[in-house]
C-alpha cells in the first residue's frame, strides 16, 4: 500500500520489554528476510543482528507512515497447541496389553496411579505441610545461597562430603555396566554461533541460562556438549564400540522461580551424565536391558522402587512395543507410555524413572534416551567393519540422577522412615562421619586416638568427641547428627582392646576395632 521498492528488517530490541532469547530473535530475523525475500519484488535488507549504534527516521507524509503493527504467530501457537493434543497415553503391561489409563484398573499399582493422575491428568498431587526431608537438609547443610541466583545452592562441609561421595559413587555405578567408561572434563560455556549447539539449545527454549559478551554463549545444561564436541574429535572404529564418556557437568537450568526446590528442582545442579555410544539401534537396545536393570538396583539399594514413564515416537512405538513390554517385565509391572505421533525429536525413546514422594508425588530422578540425531548434528563418526564411515547411536543416562536428586531420594526415604515409627538412617557409605569415638573421660583419649588412626588407616571417617561435657550429651549429640556408629572408650575398654559400639537403628556391641572395620 505505501508502494516500497526496498524493505529493510531491521532488529531493534528498544521496542520491547519482553525480549526473546538471542538465538531465538537472530531466528525470527533470518527466517523473515528469507520469507520476505522471496514473496517481495524489491531490493530486501537485512541489519545485523544488535546493530543500532545509531539510525534516523523521518516522516515522509504519507497516512501509512506512523502505522505500527505488531504480528503474533497465533497459527503456528494452535498448531503446536493441536500437535500437543494428539499426544496420548497408555497403559502397558508386561504381557504387552494396551490399556486406556483412564479404564485401568490400578488395584495393587498404587504409585502407578500417582504418576498417571499427575501426567495424564495433570492433577496436582501432595504439598500443603512442608517437605520433612528439609529439616534433615539444614541438619547436614544443603542452602539455599541468597547472594545469588534464585535455585542456586551452597553446600556446608558436611554436605560437600556427600555430593563429593556420590559423585564418586556415580562413576562406580557406570564402571559396572561392563563397558570402558572414561571420565572427561570441560568447559560449562558454549557459543550459539555453532550451529549444532544453536540446534540442540532450541530445545530447552526459555529454560537456557545466556551470558552476555563479546558472542552469544549460553550456559550448558547437561554434559552433551562438552562430551559430543569432544567425541566428534576422536577416532573410533566398531571395534571400540559400545564405550562410555562420563562427566560431573555442572549445569545450568533457568526453572521459573516459584517452580525452584531445594535439593530437587534447581538452576544449577550436578550431573555424573553418562554417554553411551553404540553401533546402531540393535546395539543400543541390548545395552539398555544392563542399564535398566543397574538403574533399577541403585534405587533398589535405599529400598525403594521406581515407577516409570516411557515418552517414545509413535514410529518407535509401533515398532519396538515388544521391547518396552521387555522393560515392563523386568520391572514386574506395568508401566506408563506416552506417544508423541508426528514429531521429530533427536531421541525415539526418553525414560523417566519417578519415585513417589513422602507427600504422593511424582519425582523424577533416573533417565536414559535413545538418542539418533547428535551423533550427525555433531559431526560424531566411527569406522565399521565395511571401512565405511558411520553415526552411532547414543545413549544418555543418569544413572543415579543428578547428585543432589539421588541425595533427595535418600532424604526422602528416611523421611518415609520416620513417619512409619523407625529411626531414620543414612546408608554408613554416605555418612560424613561413619564413627564418632566418645573417650569417658581425659585419661582416655590416648586409646581413642589409637583406634581412630587404626580406623582412619582403613579409610573409615572418624572424629573423636573429647569435649567437656557429660557423657549422656555427647551420646545424644552424635545420635542428632545421625553417626552410624558411636564408640565409647573408658578404662576398661582401654584395658580389654575393645569398643562399646551403638549402631544407629540397631544393637548395642562390645567388639575389637578389627572387628568394627569389618562390619
Amino acid at each position: 500500500r505505501v508502494k516500497a521498492s526496498s524493505i529493510v528488517i531491521y532488529p531493534y530490541a528498544h521496542l520491547s520489554n519482553e525480549l526473546a532469547r538471542p538465538y531465538t530473535a537472530r531466528d525470527v530475523v533470518n527466517r523473515l528476510y528469507e520469507v520476505v525475500r522471496s514473496e517481495f519484488g524489491g531490493d530486501v535488507h537485512k541489519a545485523p543482528f544488535g546493530y543500532y549504534k545509531a539510525f534516523e527516521l523521518r516522516c515522509l507524509g504519507h497516512p501509512l507512515s506512523e502505522l505500527s503493527r505488531t504480528f503474533k504467530p497465533e497459527q503456528a501457537r494452535q498448531e503446536r497447541r493441536g500437535e500437543e493434543r494428539r499426544d496420548f497415553y497408555v497403559v502397558l503391561t508386561p504381557a504387552g496389553e494396551e490399556y486406556d489409563p483412564a479404564k485401568f484398573d490400578y488395584g495393587g499399582y498404587e504409585d502407578l496411579r500417582i504418576l498417571v493422575e499427575k501426567e495424564v491428568f495433570k492433577k496436582e498431587l501432595g504439598g500443603g505441610a512442608e517437605p520433612r526431608y528439609l529439616e534433615y537438609l539444614r541438619k547436614f547443610g544443603f542452602e539455599w545461597e541468597p547472594m545469588s541466583d534464585v535455585g542456586h545452592m551452597r553446600y556446608a562441609p558436611e554436605a560437600t562430603v556427600m555430593m563429593e561421595l556420590v559423585e564418586d559413587y556415580a562413576y562406580t555405578a557406570a564402571k559396572s555396566l561392563g563397558i570402558p567408561v572414561f571420565k572427561i572434563r570441560g568447559t560449562n560455556m558454549f557459543k550459539l554461533a555453532e550451529s549444532a549447539i544453536e540446534t540442540h539449545a532450541k530445545l530447552f527454549g526459555e529454560r537456557l541460562y545466556v551470558v552476555e559478551s563479546d558472542t552469544d554463549l549460553i550456559l550448558r545444561y547437561a554434559a552433551c556438549f562438552q562430551q559430543f564436541a569432544m567425541a566428534k574429535d576422536w577416532v573410533v572404529s566398531y571395534r571400540h564400540l559400545p564405550f562410555g564418556m562420563l562427566e560431573i557437568a555442572d549445569s545450568y537450568r533457568h526453572e521459573q522461580p516459584g517452580e525452584t526446590v531445594l535439593l530437587f528442582r534447581l538452576r544449577r545442579f550436578y550431573m555424573p551424565d553418562l554417554h553411551i555410544f553404540t553401533r546402531d539401534l540393535p546395539e543400543a537396545i541390548n545395552v539398555t536391558y544392563k542399564l535398566h536393570e543397574v538403574i533399577f538396583r541403585e534405587i533398589g539399594k535405599l529400598g525403594r522402587s521406581y515407577v516409570s514413564l516411557y515418552n517414545v515416537t509413535e514410529d518407535f512405538y509401533k515398532s519396538h512395543r515388544q521391547y518396552l513390554a521387555e522393560l515392563a517385565r523386568r520391572e514386574g509391572k506395568p508401566i506408563l507410555v506416552r506417544v508423541l505421533p508426528g514429531q521429530k525429536y533427536y531421541w525415539v525413546l526418553n525414560v523417566e524413572f519417578h519415585i513417589i514422594d513422602e507427600l504422593g508425588r511424582p519425582r523424577e530422578v533416573a533417565t536414559f534416551q535413545i538418542d539418533v540425531g547428535n551423533a550427525q548434528r555433531f559431526g560424531i563418526k566411527y569406522v565399521d567393519e565395511n571401512n565405511q564411515t558411520m553415526y552411532p547411536v547414543i545413549i544418555h543416562t543418569a544413572i543415579l540422577g543428578s547428585v543432589e536428586r539421588y541425595l533427595y531420594a535418600v532424604f526422602d526415604t528416611m523421611a518415609k522412615a520416620e513417619k512409619e515409627g523407625k529411626t531414620p538412617r543414612l546408608p554408613t557409605w554416605l555418612s560424613p562421619v561413619q564413627v564418632r569415638i566418645i573417650p569417658i573421660t581425659k585419661d582416655n583419649l590416648k586409646y581413642a586416638v589409637e583406634v581412630a588412626d587404626k580406623l582412619e588407616a582403613e579409610g573409615i571417617r572418624v572424629d573423636i568427641d573429647d569435649r567437656d561435657e557429660t557423657l549422656s550429651k555427647r551420646v545424644r549429640e552424635a545420635e542428632t547428627a545421625w553417626v552410624p556408629y558411636i564408640c565409647v572408650v573408658g578404662a576398661k575398654e582401654a584395658g580389654e582392646g575393645t569398643l562399646s559400639v551403638r549402631e544407629r537403628g540397631g544393637g548395642q556391641y562390645k567388639m575389637t576395632p578389627a572387628e568394627l572395620v569389618k562390619k
